[in-house]
């Protein structure tokens, strides 16, 4: 199981930016995808995620109706749609993956995890 993150940068306030997560090495609608982020001096917090068995989507809510994660099974690929992005959301973002099917938004459930992409929000 490997995965890839990219996408990340510097932003204005109010910008967007899209993440994207490579997978391979396991099939990717058999698993649990979700995108974490890390602030300086803060603990991994669950920023979104995509459960393995019903494909639904949940979000944290300081992001609810500001970011959107989508999976293209054909093409590997996980993405993190950002938008309205606002100071706070600087972190490094980590995308991951699991075989269970609960905690989406925990970090402790997952035992893949790609390198992070750093993205800052600022003027």
């Amino acid at each position: 199981v490997q995965l890839q993150a990219s996408g990340g940068g510097l932003v204005q306030p109010g910008g967007s930016l899209t993440l994207s997560c490579a997978a391979s090495g396991f099939t990717l609608g058999d698993y649990a995808i979700a995108w974490f982020r890390q602030a300086p001096g803060k603990e991994r917090e669950g920023v979104s995620c995509i459960s393995s068995r019903s494909g639904s989507t949940y979000y944290a809510h300081s992001v609810q109706g500001r970011f959107t994660i989508s999976r293209d099974n054909a093409k590997m690929t996980v993405y993190l749609q950002m938008n309205s992005l606002k100071p706070e959301d600087t972190a490094v973002y980590y995308c991951a993956t699991t075989r269970l099917d609960y905690g989406c938004l925990v970090p402790r459930v997952y035992g893949y995890w790609g390198q992070g992409t750093l993205v800052t929000v600022s003027s």
